[in-house]
């Protein structure tokens, strides 16, 4: 260690009582402790009491569960949630970037903050962060790479900002790259605007029958035909499909209370929301070993070579 003021080496002078080691200047005869990092910033919970907590979340547990099992305060899960998500969201922007992909799925799930948007409309409440919340998911077919995700609304700003950073993370020079989504009117012109012509692209649309028993309000309807319509490019007929990303959305819905339906473990705060899957993203690329490819996502494109855990999250 070197001293702040004289800049020459110190000398070792023993540790403090939480085992820190001291050091001592010689020279101004000053004494200071050895600087370590602080992944928590200045959260003062215990690093792996706070790793249990984060486990917890990205397991499926709400933060009620979370709040019994640890003995946090349910406003300390909280903060640590926000911390981790946007040091999640960071590490995501800064490894997301020139990732060779080949088919890519593009779909959105739908969520709610506070309240649903048609109480938000009779209440008269205009606000951006109340009503529904959809989360734009760009899933690669072969690596099982969540390359993007994008927080919004279901309008053609959100689909542009989400398109927007599917361009930041693929790799221009790599061909061409066939993309599918579904038949929502705001992709198209998105897609085309942020990757332009070097995609094929095609829309699956699914036409679903009329319901014939009482239960229609909570089970999906059936499908009665799917119809592939390329819009341009030359995508593989054969490779035009949702389902992967579909699947990706059951995951999601699984592995994270706040999308859980018909309970109250929807998010009360939009930032809650986002950090929760921030983390939720981070942990299935770089944490979670697919059972399909034996290894992260992150190792099968190429991004990462091994296995992260989850304190790796907070300290890369």
């Amino acid at each position: 260690m070197t001293c702040h003021n004289c800049q020459i080496v110190a000398v070792k002078i023993g540790k403090d009582r939480k085992g820190n080691q001291r050091f001592r200047c010689n020279s101004c005869r000053k004494t200071f402790a050895e600087p370590k990092d602080k992944p928590l910033d200045k959260m003062r919970i215990p690093f792996e009491k706070a790793l249990l907590c984060l486990q917890l979340l990205v397991e499926g547990n709400s933060v009620r569960s979370t709040q019994r099992i640890t003995g946090l305060e349910k406003k300390t899960i909280l903060s640590l949630l926000v911390l981790a998500g946007e040091k999640c969201e960071s590490l995501m922007s800064r490894h997301m970037r020139k990732v060779r992909v080949h088919d890519l799925q593009l779909d959105e799930i739908w969520s709610f903050v506070g309240m649903k948007e048609k109480t938000k409309v009779r209440k008269g409440n205009a606000t951006d962060k109340l009503g529904d919340a959809y989360c734009f998911v760009g899933f690669e077919r072969d690596s099982k790479l969540v390359l993007a995700w994008h927080l919004g609304r279901r309008t053609e700003r959100d689909t542009l900002a989400f398109t927007e950073k599917v361009f930041d993370a693929v790799d221009g020079t790599e061909g061409r790259i066939q993309i599918t989504t579904d038949g929502f009117p705001a992709y198209p012109d998105a897609i085309s605007y942020s990757l332009g012509m070097r995609t094929d692209y095609a829309q699956l649309v699914k036409i679903y029958g009329a319901p014939i028993d009482d239960d229609h309000k909570y089970s999906p309807s059936k499908i009665k035909e799917s119809v592939r319509t390329t819009l341009w490019g030359n995508p593989n007929s054969e490779k035009i499909c949702t389902s992967h990303v579909e699947r990706q959305n059951l995951n999601i819905r699984m592995a994270m209370r706040w999308f859980t339906r018909l309970t109250n473990g929807f998010s009360k705060k939009w930032e809650n929301l986002k950090a929760a899957l921030a983390l939720y993203f981070a942990y299935y690329n770089f944490c979670r070993v697919h059972s399909s490819i034996r290894c992260t996502p992150a190792m099968e494109a190429g991004v990462t070579t091994t296995v992260w855990e989850l304190r790796d999250l907070l300290t890369a």
